[in-house]
């Protein structure tokens, strides 16, 4: 009884990577930036995400102080790295050709803000990219200093002060 049960259970699972093979070698899966998300993608990949950051995300405050000069400095590494795919202080009319093109779209965080992210969720992000999008890892081009810097700036871009506020609406992409 036992073995005809596990001989079905791995009939089952030969069936299964059989039919997803057939799945992917016949196109059903869409591999253009252009297509639409297939079913239970969205789920997966946000789920997929939601359990990482949750595990690994660093849980403490940001290491950088609140000050005009960290956040200038945040600004101009974002200019730098970020605003090409994630806008400028115009939010979604900034929007790039390269972000236009990506699927999912990068967030225009003028826009669709980051701000009430955990700091360390936002490191972990530009740390680590994003599988299944077009954000990369950060990781091996900026120091955890940077990548802090550019975190505090995005916690605090809906209320900067007079000379920050000023970098960043001169910051083009």
């Amino acid at each position: 009884m036992l073995k005809s049960f596990l001989l079905g259970v791995l009939l089952i699972l030969i069936l299964e990577a059989v039919a997803l093979y057939l799945v992917l070698i016949n196109a059903v899966v869409p591999s253009g930036a252009d297509a639409g998300p297939i079913l239970f993608e969205p789920w997966a990949a946000q789920t997929a995400l939601d359990a990482t950051l949750a595990r690994d995300a660093p849980k403490g405050p940001n290491p950088i102080a609140l000050t005009d000069v960290n956040l200038i400095a945040g600004i101009q590494l974002f200019a730098q790295h970020c605003a090409i795919c994630h806008g400028t202080a115009r939010g979604d009319a900034s929007a790039t050709p390269v972000a236009r093109g990506e699927y999912p779209k990068p967030p225009q965080l003028a826009t669709d803000g980051v701000e009430d992210d955990p700091d360390g969720v936002t490191f972990w992000k530009i740390a680590h990219g994003i599988r299944w999008t077009g954000m990369p890892s950060w990781k091996d081009t900026l120091s955890d200093q940077q990548i802090w810097t550019i975190a505090l700036f995005l916690k605090h871009m809906n209320k900067l002060p007079t000379a920050a506020e000023q970098s960043w609406d001169q910051v083009q992409n």
